[in-house]
């Protein structure tokens, strides 16, 4: 039987287009804002703390600790988005695009490092997700929308 991968595909083009993303920002874009409550470095910072929650998992694995019922994602988590908004907003907004990208590189390759069957979607248990791509594409369209680009469609 062969292992669906293709999110290793879809986590580095999605990395790509961060990568381009962050370094034709200018500073003052990316202290634009997305919306009400979030400038574009905002947004990118709260791409890096879910990236960064993967990371947490994937050491958590990694050390053969298993995982347990408090490090899966709760079905609401705006309450954890309000509350990483203050302190992501605090980070100068090129140190925080950086920090998305640096992220998302280590949290790509750790994903396409590990063992699949541990992971979501084949264990059903693990809270592991190692599709990084859909959250990105979600949020850098919204960045591009709110910059006057055009969306891109998701593949």
């Amino acid at each position: 039987m062969s292992v669906d991968r293709s999110f290793v595909e879809q986590n580095a083009r999605e990395q790509e287009r961060l990568r381009a993303l962050v370094e034709r920002l200018s500073d003052d874009e990316l202290r634009s804002s997305v919306n009400e409550y979030w400038t574009v470095a905002g947004v990118l910072g709260h791409i890096a703390f879910w990236d960064a929650r993967v990371l947490a998992l994937a050491d958590k694995l990694e050390r053969g600790v298993p995982f347990s019922p408090s490090d899966s994602e709760p079905e609401d988590v705006d309450w954890i988005n309000d509350a990483s908004r203050p302190l992501i907003h605090a980070i100068a907004p090129r140190v925080v695009a950086q920090l998305a990208l640096r992220l998302a590189e280590e949290t790509d390759r750790r994903v396409a490092s590990l063992q699949p069957d541990r992971m979501w979607a084949i264990d059903a248990n693990s809270p592991l997700n190692p599709l990084r791509a859909t959250h990105r594409a979600e949020h850098l369209d919204e960045i591009e929308t709110a910059l006057g680009g055009e969306e891109r469609p998701s593949t």
